[in-house]
Formats: C-alpha cells, structure tokens, sequence
C-alpha cells in the first residue's frame, strides 16, 4: 500500500513537472503558475499545492528536472575504461551525443536559455547535475588517450554549454520557418564536430568521423 502511494506521488510530481516544463518552455518563466500548471497537468490546484507550495518552488524542481532529462538522455551510457578506451559506444555516438544535444536545444530554446542563466546565475554553477556529469565526463575524456594535450576542462564545458544553449536563440531570430531552424541545428552539428574533432580530439584515432564530417550534408 505505501509502495503504491508512493509510486502515485512520484508519477504526480512527474506529471506537474511536465506540464511545468511545457509552460516555462512556450511562454517563460513568467507564465509559469500553480495554477496554469495544474489544470495542463489534469489535476486540481490543491493537488499542486502538496507538491510546490510556491511558484519560486516550482520553477526551482522544473529547472532541475531539465538537468536529469539531460543528463539520462545526452550523456547516459558514455564513459571510459581505466586504459581510456571507450565502453559502449562506438566512433558515431560522440557526433549522436552532440547531435541530442543540439536538438535539444533548439527544440527547446527557452527552457534551455532559461536553464543555462539559472546554471550560471547560481552561487555555484557546479552543483548543477548536467554540468556536473558534462563536465566529468568531458574530464574523463581529456585524460584519455583520444583526447589533445592540455586541454582546459572548465573553460572547455562552459563555452560548449554556452554555445549549444545560445545558438538556438540566434536560430530563432535569423529563421523564418521550421525548415530554416533545422538547416541552422545541421549547422551547429556540424561545426561542433569539427572543433570538437581537430580541437579536442586526437582526430588519427577517429576516422569514422573525419569520413561524417565530410558528409555533405550530415546525415542521421
């Protein structure tokens, strides 16, 4: 019986967290409320009250949920053995990681821009779980034999992060339609795996993606 309430009260938070996503994502933080979230969550008011007792609440657990989406949906599943070799994925996963990432984020631009201010306005931005587990893993990589010398692991992330997070702003001012948007995430798949392969990468160790880089265009 407690299991069930439990696995009730869980699936509940899940469902306002996803309605509150879906609000802070096409309309802001500004929109974003009890209320509003609650009847898209198909679910009363007091309901929501038992979970988030404040708006700053709820757009505090919404922010974070964007974080664990990230980090089971991009990063899961990359990692390195102790000689630097990679466990369960092959060459074309790193341009898959990347490419999830872009998607993301231009499917998504607010809550990804609103996401990244957040991170960054923190009194300590490392606490947050994407960047956590974005950042080790971009460590475990550059310790790894794949990786060039001397890289600066922080400095690193937080201009990738940036730019991920960014560009779909810029998308969405320069574009005129959906087609416009998808050719400028192409863009901005592309040219992250061009630096990512000649800047970060040993690219002698990857020719599967020197061969994907020339693609013209990147296919998925």
């Amino acid at each position: 019986m407690f299991a069930k309430r439990a696995s009730k009260k869980e699936s509940t938070r899940e469902a306002i967290l996803e309605a509150a996503r879906t609000v802070l994502a096409s309309d802001g933080p500004e929109a974003l409320s009890l209320s509003k979230v609650a009847h898209l969550a198909g679910i009363n008011r007091g309901t929501a009250y038992q979970h988030f007792q404040t708006r700053d609440e709820l757009i505090k657990a919404t922010i974070g949920s964007v974080s664990e989406h990230l980090c089971e949906t991009i990063t899961g599943g990359v990692e390195l053995d102790e000689s630097g070799r990679m466990v369960g994925i092959e060459q074309r996963s790193i341009y898959d990681v990347i490419a999830k990432l872009v998607d993301f984020a231009v499917e998504n631009p607010t809550l990804g821009r609103i996401w990244l201010f957040d991170m960054l306005s923190a009194e300590n931005p490392a606490d947050d779980s994407f960047f956590r587990e974005f950042k080790q893993t971009t460590q475990r990589l550059a310790e790894s034999r794949f990786a060039q010398e001397g890289i600066d692991v922080e400095v690193l992330s937080v201009i990738m992060l940036a730019g991920y997070f960014l560009w779909p702003e810029w998308a969405r001012a320069k574009s005129k339609g959906e087609s416009d948007r998808q050719a400028m995430a192409q863009r901005m798949r592309r040219e992250i795996l061009r630096l990512f392969l000649h800047g970060v990468l040993r690219p002698e160790e990857f020719p599967q993606l020197e061969e994907l880089l020339a693609q013209e265009p990147l296919r998925d």
